[in-house]
């Protein structure tokens, strides 16, 4: 097993635990939390694929902002002076472990028969490296995504300001 491999499986298991973690924690900010440590693991599996701007990006954008805004929103509801109701749901459990194991299933097959092989970009690793991450990213962005980028930032500028409405009505 080289160090590389050895890494990737590390964080690898990392992942897995936390995220099960952020499921599994009651407390919201524990949860919260656990999903930082996600999201910080996964930059570690970008960084292992030689992709540092996105690394950069997951850790500024993901780890960074949209989770302070989590840890934000989780203190302003003030979760833990709520009177939670503690039910026994059980056809809910029962088809929640249903749909999880259909869920399971499927996955199984679709890397099992290889399903998602894809078809390979138009630049090649030499090619990138030549030009740099950012460059590679940034033309691709710029020119022939640039309707989805754009549509992207449209709905999360409307995300925040209907976030910014609903908690002016409150107060």
């Amino acid at each position: 097993m080289t160090v590389t491999s050895f890494f990737f499986f590390s964080i690898g298991a990392v992942i897995l635990i936390s995220a099960i973690l952020v499921i599994v924690l009651r407390n919201p900010i524990h949860s919260a939390l656990s999903l930082v440590l996600t999201f910080f693991s996964l930059a570690g599996l970008y960084v292992l694929l030689n992709a540092q701007f996105v690394a950069a990006i997951q850790v500024i954008v993901y780890a960074g902002a949209i989770m302070v805004l989590f840890l934000f929103v989780i203190m302003l509801l003030n979760l833990d002076k709520e009177k939670r109701v503690r039910e026994r749901h059980g056809v809910q459990k029962a088809f929640g472990i249903v749909m999880a194991s259909l869920f399971l299933v499927v996955i199984g097959s679709v890397v099992a028969t290889g399903i998602l092989s894809g078809n390979k970009g138009i630049h090649t690793a030499d090619q990138v490296s030549a030009i740099g991450n950012t460059k590679a990213i940034a033309s691709l962005l710029f020119t022939k995504w640039v309707l989805p980028f754009e549509i992207t930032s449209i709905l999360l500028l409307a995300a925040i300001v209907g976030a910014i409405v609903l908690s002016k009505k409150e107060l």
